[in-house]
């Protein structure tokens, strides 16, 4: 059971789907406020689609945000002959690299033409979401926590490579631990968790495969099954991320593209990482991400989350924390949230109560 002393608004960012969750000191979790709503990359390609029907020029004016349908639709907009212009903030949605994304015929300027739809891009809806709480007299949480998937600044390089090196850099550096892939405050390095910050100063902000996985192991069955050694896995709308975990250590993992996995290629990847032959070029080979492994870790058990697990692993444990699947980010951040503010907080406290007597 995670007890937060203080209300939370938990959001995790997907490629489909933004799911939020809205946490109430004294409320059970299981009547928490709830919400499932299209993701941010999502709207954001309905606008530039809207504009494409019109005819009219789109300006992308806001933040770096994660991509996927947004970019899909500034391509469509672009095939069309129809001009997009973006600020260097917004730019850096569709590459790291601005002279690539001038090359793809996009404008980088910092006002718009006066016949252009401008289009707001930010992984992080505040206004939106605080207008749909109020409708039902719901306060907005003070205290924020909100998953983004980021593969760190990476303007000349592969970003898969990128993202995969610096998640086995913090496995590295925290002994393999699950909560090492968490860093609050996030990598310097992590451009689109820090455009997030920028826009919610103090929010804890996370990323998205890890905290999944994290908010798994509140179901007590997940839990029991933890202790002798369980394959968790993610099966998300763009990405799959699989670990295979004893205990809170990881024994390895591999991140892959999720439409690119079927139910037969999944279970060849589990079976290869459990027995720890798998090869970080053989997951990257195939378009996905990467592959490492510290140890084999011989078991049986696996658990799936996610809006793809039924597809991929219908015959694996369906876990479902505090009886919602969809959630199992949000949980994620409360978890992250109450180890690293509420605890980190209380350790500060006793230390500087020990100091008074010393």
């Amino acid at each position: 059971m995670i007890d937060l002393t203080t209300p939370l608004l938990a959001i995790d960012v997907g490629r489909g789907t933004q799911d939020i969750l809205v946490y109430e000191p004294g409320r059970s979790i299981e009547n928490s406020i709830k919400l499932v709503l299209p993701s941010p990359t999502v709207v954001t390609a309905a606008k530039i689609r809207q504009a494409t029907g019109a005819g009219r020029p789109v300006f992308l004016d806001g933040f770096l945000m994660g991509g996927g349908a947004n970019t899909g639709a500034i391509r469509e907009h672009l095939a069309r002959g129809l001009p997009v212009y973006a600020t260097p903030e917004a730019a850096g949605t569709i590459h790291d690299d601005l002279e690539r994304v001038r090359a793809t015929g996009v404008e980088i300027r910092s006002a718009p033409p006066g016949d252009a739809m401008i289009v707001r891009t930010t992984d992080y809806m505040k206004p939106e979401l605080q207008k749909a709480l109020s409708l039902f007299g719901v306060d907005y949480p003070e205290n924020v926590a909100i998953a983004v998937q980021d593969h760190g600044y990476s303007p000349h390089r592969s970003n898969r490579i990128h993202r995969f090196e610096l998640m086995r850099e913090r496995l590295d550096a925290g002994d393999w631990d699950l909560l090492s892939l968490a860093v609050d405050p996030p990598l310097a390095d992590m451009t689109r968790m820090q455009a997030v910050r920028h826009q919610a100063p103090g929010a804890l902000v996370a990323d998205t495969g890890p905290v999944a996985l994290i908010g798994v192991l509140c179901d007590p069955v997940v839990r029991g099954m933890a202790g002798a050694g369980v394959t968790l896995v993610n099966a998300g709308n763009g990405h799959t991320l699989c670990f295979t975990l004893k205990g809170r250590e990881i024994h390895g993992l591999f991140e892959h593209h999720t439409g690119a996995l079927d139910p037969e290629k999944l279970q060849h990847y589990i079976r290869r990482l459990a027995d720890g032959t798998l090869t970080s070029e053989e997951i990257f080979d195939d378009g996905g991400h990467g592959a490492a492994v510290r140890k084999p870790l011989a078991t049986g058990a696996v658990v799936v989350t996610g809006p793809n697990r039924l597809r991929l692993l219908p015959e694996a444990y369906q876990a479902a924390p505090f009886g919602d699947m969809m959630l199992s980010g949000c949980f994620g951040l409360m978890h992250l949230w109450k180890e690293f503010r509420e605890r980190r907080s209380e350790r500060a406290e006793l230390e500087k109560t020990r100091s008074v007597f010393e």
